[in-house]
């Protein structure tokens, strides 16, 4: 079997007594979709900070594709490959949707906020962007305010912001929450059409969405990973059932 494109090993994270994640190890195969389920209160989102870089770890190991990414803040962790999305909408309101994008690509090549003016103009630069949006649909919105869309856009858009730096890793976090059954149908079809081309690590509560999209699932319970498997091995894992549903069968 390949190396992991991402492997944790160890991980704790704890605020005051409370071990909101501990001795947690999980690993990530290169381009496939793995989904992190678990109870409210798990460790989820602490654990995405935490391969983010927005939150440091008490002890235990990151890497990414082999590289030790553990001590890296999280700028250096987007320079190696990881993007996210976040539970709450994260976009630049004011700017066109294309825009938005086009922040995404310029920050990816290096070069700093204060050159955006020109940058606007640079065809190259927006013409990748272009094809960011092209790729999540959003392609008729280009010119529009990311304000005029509706949640589900702009949930889009904040995902599009990740892809368009590139990322060997996208983290996302609960990318369907609030939305409607339509949007969320459209997240899902986004995101199917990244397998193969992005490694995608997803927090997701809509299990029809997690039993759809996942290549694998890892089920996280009191911080620790108690089970990984295929989405049908873990829907017949008796402790999985039992500490995740109450003994309720899954779905």
């Amino acid at each position: 079997m390949s190396r992991p494109l991402l492997e944790i090993q160890g991980l704790c994270k704890q605020f005051g007594a409370l071990r909101v994640t501990d001795d947690l190890h999980l690993q990530v195969r290169r381009d496939e979709v793995h989904a992190l389920i678990g109870p409210n209160g798990a460790g989820k989102t602490t654990l995405i900070h935490q391969i983010a870089g927005t939150l440091a770890s008490d002890a235990g190991t990151i890497s990414l594709d082999a590289h030790d990414v553990t001590a890296l803040p999280a700028s250096a962790r987007v320079r190696r490959g990881i993007a996210r999305s976040y539970q709450i909408t994260n976009v630049f309101r004011q700017l066109s949707v294309l825009d938005n994008i086009a922040l995404a690509v310029q920050a990816r090549r290096g070069h700093s906020f204060s050159f955006w003016r020109p940058a606007a103009r640079d065809t190259a630069l927006r013409d990748e962007a272009a094809a960011v949006l092209d790729r999540l649909g959003l392609a008729d919105h280009a010119l529009l305010s990311a304000a005029s869309l509706s949640y589900g856009d702009q949930r889009l858009l904040e995902v599009g912001i990740a892809l368009a730096t590139a990322p060997s890793m996208l983290l996302l976090d609960e990318p369907m929450a609030g939305m409607g059954p339509q949007e969320s149908i459209r997240m899902v079809e986004m995101i199917e059409r990244l397998r193969g081309q992005v490694t995608v690590l997803l927090v997701e509560h809509d299990m029809d969405a997690v039993f759809r999209l996942a290549d694998r699932i890892s089920v996280l319970v009191y911080g620790s990973v108690i089970a990984t498997g295929t989405p049908q091995e873990i829907r017949c894992n008796p402790d999985v059932v039992q500490a995740y549903l109450g003994g309720e069968d899954i779905a």
